[in-house]
């Protein structure tokens, strides 16, 4: 016989709005402090992009070669 309890949040999803909102700033100040924050360069999102897009234009014409 299986008994089934309530599920409840675990981890972040427990916890108050705030006190996400306090680790993740702390993660972003920490990053930023060690000079491993990543800031996207005008070149680096424009490729970012480019990407994006040949992926999403694939993904239109083999869906329509499906219908």
């Amino acid at each position: 016989m299986i008994i089934r309890t309530a599920v409840r949040p675990r981890g972040l999803a427990a916890m108050s709005p705030e006190r996400r909102r306090e680790i993740a700033s702390k993660g972003g100040r920490t990053s930023q402090s060690r000079g491993t924050a990543h800031q996207w360069t005008p070149e680096e999102a424009s490729a970012a992009g480019k990407k994006g897009s040949a992926r999403y234009a694939r993904r239109r014409v083999e869906t329509a070669d499906l219908a």
